[in-house]
């Protein structure tokens, strides 16, 4: 009877630790899955701005009013600019807030999974390779839909076209977009992003959920490894009079 009592308590023991075990599994599986903030509402700590060496003394890039913002108003003698997440991320879930000005007629955009390229005698070079969740203020309908800036694509790819050139038939439906002299003032920018499938929504909605099987993972992505893993990215376009303010940057790790 003693050894019988022993070997239930054992078995209880056991029970009672395995269970522990999940549980702490569990935890830590959750812990993984939580947002984190990619800006900490006061200075550009984590993040760094990629340009040309003719580029860098151009202060574009600042903090206002607790916002990222990207002003390039007053001169359009730029080439492309970037403000770069340090950190890489794989699968994961980013959402941000956005705010757009009437009065500003440039383009931007958010990058992931990308790497900058700044060899000066390869293919590509000073380049933000990877691809890109579009923000326009000027058609409204082209945010949310994905341009693949990877040296060697570098085309729209949802929808898929054959280059940069793209018009309203390709237009999402039920887009909704924001000004800063709207009443709420600021748009919601969601990218989940699990292997080659992504989605983006824009203020709630779904705006594409797009298979990249062969595309996100083909040798052109391969060659600038950006096929897997890479930073986050807002992009200033080349020669664009820009005025774009970005806040409430949080990513989670899926």
């Amino acid at each position: 009877m003693k050894i019988i009592n022993q070997l239930k308590l054992t078995t209880t023991l056991l029970f009672f630790a395995f269970s522990i075990s999940i549980l702490s599994a569990k935890n830590q599986s959750s812990e993984k899955k939580q947002f984190i903030s990619l800006f900490n509402g006061n200075n550009l700590s984590g993040w760094t701005v990629k340009c040309l060496p003719t580029d860098k003394d151009k202060d574009f890039w600042t903090v206002v009013d607790e916002a990222i913002e990207c002003n390039s108003l007053n001169d359009a003698e730029h080439d492309y600019m970037w403000l770069l997440s340090n950190q890489e991320f794989s699968d994961f879930e980013l959402k941000l807030k956005f705010q757009a000005f009437r009065e500003s007629p440039g383009n931007s955009g958010v990058q992931f999974r990308s790497r900058y390229n700044a060899n000066d005698k390869a293919e590509g070079s000073f380049w933000l390779d990877g691809p890109q969740v579009d923000i326009d203020p000027t058609t409204q309908w082209r945010t949310g839909l994905i341009y693949d800036e990877t040296w060697g694509e570098k085309r729209w790819i949802c929808p898929s076209l054959k280059d940069w050139s793209i018009d309203q038939s390709s237009a999402p439906k039920n887009v909704k977009f924001v000004f800063a002299d709207d009443q709420n003032g600021w748009n919601d920018l969601r990218i989940v992003a699990k292997g080659n499938n992504i989605q983006t929504f824009l203020n709630g909605n779904l705006v594409v959920d797009y298979n990249g099987d062969g595309v996100l993972n083909n040798a052109a992505h391969v060659a600038k490894n950006v096929d897997k893993k890479g930073h986050i990215a807002l992009q200033l376009h080349k020669t664009n009079r820009l005025k774009m303010r970005y806040k409430d940057i949080f990513i989670r790790e899926l």
